[in-house]
């Protein structure tokens, strides 16, 4: 056995296999486990490259255990994986990925770099057998070997496999590297697209473990994975802060009694990030050093970001910067605590807090943290209206269900931008650069989405139920500042159902239709009040005149009290629904508001368009028509023609196909790209055909024919 620390580079440049043996599990990494943290890690230290090279910056992929395989002479060198397989099939599909979207710009010369690591050379390989390095012997093999061979831009749609998990990752880890790049004519896409290729090269690390044939594998195996309990990053901060603090000369008895504070049970405490658990203080310390850096830092890499922070961007002591960690940390544990606490009224940033505790997220922490840093005494009114930006653009995503992947970067983006922006111009500058940002991983959603969405929107459901809860709560308190009252109870009331979930006994309708129609209306957002108390089934799912009794009992809430005085004597309806659910919505809009004239315009057609484009779409805006010929653009099929036809599908060889990447694959037997392979016959490819009707969609007009116009005012049912 012998142990090696290599980059990819070194691991995959020669012509071999590594092979997953049939025993193995099957792939199991998803997006927000293992693909988001990994990409996150790699673009920051391709962007710690570009703007500080003198770093050196690595990140550690973590351990795989190689078998030597007997094989005869004839043969390219093969390796059993024996462990590991997991991260050596991500990193194969994140560079064949990244490859085909260099080789798609014309970044020619690292696409090819990255090829040769994921692909023998012809020259080595057999005819009848693939020459793909990553050989998988267990069922997903088909799947892998579909989307690494498949050519460049793949049609993910199209393929056999497109369910798969290593699909799906593929799929992530081009989207995210082509946002990342940005466009191909882009100031810095040539140096992202240098540095990007050379991380993936040099800058990864794992260690291997290399067997020979005759060693017994498994025993191995079980060692490595043997249970026990790894030190945390505040455990190996922590050492390294007092072994560098002894070597400063300093007092370490004194500093760990004094300014140490992580040992408490507030900060031992494990916290749910996602589906992780993290300590508290670990946790903190990734925020702090995102904070102090403007750099997104996955919580993996905290120490390993600390000890570079301090031996290389601080210049001073640690005894310096102890006290200042402290202070911090002593202020985020008020926060934490007050916004913990079921009665008082919160501040601005306390409520923030506390909102971000009730739907399980964290975005805003380090942002809190840079706000109110030592030495920067900023007016509390600029912290306040920040705050209050940075937690609409995040809510109003929430409220859209729309991806929260991205927004740490950006979070991370607005520190580092405006670290040294004046006082008194800080607030406007973040609005303006929040406002701006224009694709649909990261935009800032404007009033007429949020309505559309929430008008139909099925609320109880699709929310979570905490979330929900403190957009009620969010609308509770709104009302009580229009009188001055205190801020509602944070005592987890229930939420009830004014049309009861079981309605059907008691509130009985003559037609199926009106069934159907009252049925849509049960979990919308207006038929949804707060209670102090909850109500026993049966008055619950009673008839309006006893629980209209029941509810008075509650009118303490406002929510419920403003519904009763509004509904009066009458029955509850479904137009009444949708008139307090369009109502509402607008409390939400005020509560959590854009800056005048906002929109929220997405400017991202690639996210959009392999999603839910079709050609249906494209005749509806009248830029082709039944009867238009197609006709192939790859020089093997030169002059092979097909044609839309009325039924809107493409014709070819005698048989129909619903999209152009179907019909492609079906000419040359493999994933193709239609919307790439097939142009018109005035030589426009469909692809440019898809990118016209994008950018007339991407309009305020588009957008609302494409949802279906803009809803009818509500009346204001609030007062």
């Amino acid at each position: 056995m012998e142990t090696f620390k290599r980059t990819p580079l070194q691991l995959f440049n020669l012509p071999q296999h590594f092979v997953i043996p049939l025993f193995q599990r099957p792939y199991v990494w998803k997006e927000d486990e293992q693909w988001e943290p990994l990409w996150k890690d790699i673009r920051r230290v391709a962007e710690l490259r570009m703007n500080e090279p003198h770093l050196n910056p690595q990140h550690f992929l973590g351990a795989v255990v190689l078998q030597a395989h007997d094989a005869g002479s004839n043969r390219v060198t093969t390796w059993n994986v024996i462990d590991g397989q997991q991260r050596l099939t991500t990193l194969q599909v994140l560079m064949d990925a990244t490859s085909a979207v260099l080789a798609q710009a014309g970044a020619d010369r690292y696409a090819s770099q990255l090829e040769s690591l994921t692909h023998n050379s012809a020259n080595f390989i057999p005819e009848e057998e693939s020459g793909l390095k990553v050989r998988h012997l267990n069922n997903d093999h088909e799947a892998f070997d579909e989307v690494m061979d498949a050519e460049s831009p793949v049609d993910y749609a199209s393929l056999k496999h497109s369910e798969s998990r290593i699909v799906k990752a593929h799929r992530y880890f081009t989207t995210a590297v082509s946002q990342w790049l940005g466009a191909p004519d882009g100031d810095d896409f040539g140096i992202k697209a240098e540095q990007l290729a050379s991380v993936l090269q040099a800058d990864l690390q794992l260690v291997t473990i290399e067997l020979l044939s005759s060693e017994n594998s498994q025993e191995i195996f079980e060692t490595l994975n043997a249970r026990g309990t790894p030190l945390t990053a505040a455990d190996l901060v922590r050492n390294f802060v007092f072994q560098r603090l002894e070597a400063e000369g300093g007092d370490t008895k004194k500093a760990y009694k004094e300014d140490w504070p992580f040992e408490t049970k507030f900060w031992t405490r494990e916290i749910s990030v996602g589906r992780y658990l993290v300590s508290r203080s670990s946790l903190f310390l990734n925020q702090w050093l995102i904070a102090r850096l403007g750099e997104e830092i996955g919580p993996q890499s905290t120490f390993s970001r600390f000890k570079s922070y301090v031996e290389h961007d601080a210049g001073h002591k640690m005894a310096d910067l102890l006290p200042v960690i402290k202070e911090q940390a002593e202020r985020y544990e008020a926060w934490t605590e007050v916004a913990a606490k079921p009665s008082g009224n919160l501040s601005v940033v306390e409520m923030a807090v506390y909102r971000m505790q009730a739907s399980g997220v964290e975005l805003l922490k380090p942002l809190l943290i840079w706000l109110h840093e030592p030495g920067r005494n900023l007016p509390q009114e600029t912290i306040e209206r920040i705050v209050e930006a940075a937690e609409s653009w995040i809510v109003r995503r929430q409220l859209l269900r729309l991806t929260g992947s991205d927004l740490g970067r950006v979070v991370a983006d607005i520190i580092k931008r405006h670290s040294g922006s004046p006082a008194d111009d800080l607030a406007d500058r973040v609005v303006t650069y929040l406002s701006r940002l224009n694709v649909a991983s990261t935009y800032w959603p404007g009033d007429n989405e949020i309505r559309v969405a929430l008008t139909t929107e099925s609320a109880y459901r699709r929310f979570p139920r905490a979330r929900l809860r403190s957009f009620l709560e969010a609308i509770e308190n709104h009302y009580r500042a229009e009188t001055k009252q205190p801020q509602a109870e944070r005592s987890g009331f229930p939420i009830e159902h004014i049309l009861p979930q079981k309605w059907r006994e008691n509130w009985p309708v003559s037609s199926p239709q009106e069934e159907q129609e009252r049925q849509e209306r049960v979990h919308k957002l207006g038929n949804l009040t707060l209670l102090t108390g909850p109500l026993n089934s049966k008055v619950s799912n009673g008839p309006w005149d006893t629980k209209r009794r029941a509810l008075l009992q509650h009118n303490t809430i406002k929510l419920t009290g403003r519904l009763l005085d509004w509904v009066g004597d009458a029955d509850w309806s479904e137009a009444q629904i949708d008139q307090r659910t369009a109502a509402l919505i607008d409390v939400l809009l005020e509560v959590w508001p854009v800056p005048e004239g906002h929109n929220g315009q997405v400017v991202d057609p690639q996210a959009k368009a392999q999603d839910w484009i079709e050609l249906k779409h494209l005749v509806d805006a009248g830029l082709i028509a039944p009867g238009d010929k197609l006709i192939a653009t790859h020089r093997d099929f030169a002059g092979r023609e097909a044609e839309i036809g009325d039924d809107l599908r493409i014709h070819l060889d005698g048989k129909a196909f619903s999209t152009p990447s179907g019909a492609g694959q079906h000419l040359r037997k493999k994933a193709t790209n239609g919307w790439y392979f097939w142009a018109l016959a005035d030589g426009r490819r469909l692809r440019d055909v898809r990118a016209e009707f994008l950018s007339a969609a991407s309009t305020d007009e588009g957008q609302l024919e494409l949802i279906g116009g803009e809803p009818e005012p509500a009346p204001d049912v609030r007062s």
